[in-house]
């Protein structure tokens, strides 16, 4: 083992706690400061939490539309150790029609709290959290109406379709918030995607509070009617039936006599979708493929100096073997040869193109007094031939191999489009990609590619098919322990693994358990 090598292996602490139960947290505002005289927020909610004194985001709500006290759908899933004091973070921005992303929108306000306990500052949020049963089922389902009442004078009515949990203690939770269907009274929602636990917390008779509204954009939206189910009613619709209900309003109904009702609201579908969990298709024999792409352009700097990103300290790993370890570590568990290609930009890694973790170390000292350094940085050649091996695995019988390509750079990518065509062309083959800024280069257009900011796309305009990118920069983890830079690099790639395979309908890799042998340890 090179010294490099041990050196920075004992740097890492991974975590090792056990996690005791996952937590849903739902937020809901109120009273938000009304900063635009002439129109209210459209606020987005955003989850960070605290990792060696620095917050990292976890996720973030929808966008609500002209709303002071919104209540946002989207549910944060979070890990509970008991043992750990966990920080969050809820910041609020008011996020312009014109532009998803963070970078243009207006901070309105943030709090700081544990899962304990809640300490308000700016603005006035409700988080509530709710241990998550053991089903981890979905379920799809898809709303209709027809003969909904109109409410607008001069147009039909924009109804939308509200879903709340009602929980034990009498409170109503909302579980699913459908798009608006304009001017239309009898609208045809899209399907979504659900969890038990979320609908119904597993109880199929609990009660379950449907609202429809009418939708207005100064978000006093008028309210049509509402009706109450149990998830055990809906099931009847897995027959391929339709399930619909009188949508009511209780005062329409108290003051008109020859009231019925205001519309009809109909189940069109009803599918329970069976999820299986990271563990179940590793255990089930997946494979990670592995490979490491690493940054050999001029503008590192020569690698005989010691500015150089590339220099090789005697004692100190460089940024470059920092990452490539922490995460290669971790990797290297999941691929049964261990055995890595690894590729540098323009350029193959000598002596061999599959080497262990420590090999590819080796290989990386070896090779830099051997290769001159150039441009530009493109990377979208090295995704592309990791794509074509994904490519030729997803059309085996089996698919057991999942790909990680690990990119380590100094610079702002020159083949944007390039690269964004083979992402979009990646996102729907068993790869991800991790992309590791090194330096303190400005890696502000990286952010695009995470598709945190919104779905990334194509130049010719395709989305992505799944989120496959994750961007980190080094320097955030500076003064950090190397195994929080896994921690977060690989954060994402088991709900990856997981949505590539439940998409595709992949339960192959679950008929045949595997048993792992550990090696035996030397006393």
């Amino acid at each position: 083992m090179s010294n490099i090598y041990e050196s920075a292996a004992t740097t890492l602490g991974l975590f090792n706690s056990p996690c005791l139960t996952k937590v849903e947290l739902r937020v809901a505002c109120k009273g938000i400061s009304d900063r635009d005289a002439l129109s209210k927020p459209d606020p987005c909610g955003v989850l960070k939490m605290q990792s060696h004194g620095q917050w990292f985001e976890v996720d973030r709500t929808e966008v609500i539309r002209s709303s002071i006290s919104p209540v946002f759908s989207k549910v944060f899933t979070v890990d509970y150790y008991f043992e750990e004091v966990q920080r969050l973070r809820f910041e609020l921005h008011d996020i312009s029609s014109n532009h998803n992303g963070l970078k243009e929108a207006d901070f309105l306000g943030a709090m700081e709290c544990t899962l304990g306990q809640v300490t308000m500052t700016s603005w006035k949020p409700q988080v509530t959290a709710e241990e998550l049963s053991g089903n981890d089922d979905y379920v799809e389902l898809a709303f209709s109406a027809k003969k909904l009442d109109d409410k607008d004078f001069f147009s039909k009515s924009d109804p939308f379709l509200e879903i709340f949990r009602v929980n034990d203690d009498g409170t109503a939770s909302l579980v699913h918030r459908t798009e608006t269907i304009m001017n239309n009274l009898s609208p045809v929602w899209k399907s979504f995607k659900v969890s038990l636990n979320t609908l119904c917390s597993g109880d199929h008779e609990r009660e379950l509070k449907c609202t429809v509204w009418d939708w207005d954009s100064n978000g006093k939206h008028d309210f049509i009617g509402e009706f109450q189910t149990t998830f055990k009613e809906m099931k009847a619709a897995m027959d391929g039936k339709q399930i619909q209900w009188e949508c009511i309003n209780p005062k329409y109904q108290v003051k008109k006599k020859n009231y019925r009702n205001s519309g009809m609201v109909i189940l069109t579908m009803c599918k329970i979708i069976k999820m299986h969990s990271f563990l179940d298709y590793i255990m089930g024999g997946c494979q990670i493929q592995f490979t490491v792409a690493i940054d050999f352009t001029a503008s590192n700097g020569d690698p005989r100096n010691s500015c150089s990103l590339h220099y090789i300290h005697p004692y100190q790993p460089n940024e470059y073997l920092k990452a490539l370890i922490a995460v290669g570590e971790i990797c290297q568990d999941y691929d049964s040869d261990k055995m890595f290609p690894a590729f540098g930009f323009g350029a193959q890694i000598p002596p061999d193109f599959k080497v262990s973790i420590q090999g590819v170390v080796e290989a990386y000292q070896n090779c830099l007094p051997k290769i001159q350094l150039y441009g530009p940085t493109n990377i979208a050649p090295i995704i592309q031939k990791v794509a074509d091996s994904a490519s030729e695995e997803m059309h085996t019988k089996e698919a057991m191999e999942y790909f990680i390509l690990l990119i380590l750079t100094d610079g702002v990518i020159t083949d944007m489009a390039d690269t964004r065509e083979a992402i979009v062309h990646a996102s729907h083959l068993p790869m991800s990609v991790i992309i590791v800024g090194i330096g303190n280069a400005d890696f502000s257009d990286m952010q695009m590619l995470d598709g945190d900011d919104g779905i990334l796309r194509s130049p010719k305009g395709e989305p992505v098919l799944r989120d496959i990118v994750q961007f980190v920069p080094f320097h955030n983890f500076k003064h950090a322990s190397p195994a929080a830079l896994a921690k977060s690099v690989l954060a994402e790639v088991p709900n990856q693994v997981v949505d590539y395979y439940n998409g595709k309908g992949i339960k192959s890799l679950l008929c045949s358990p595997r048993l792992a042998y550990l090696p035996t340890p030397n006393f």
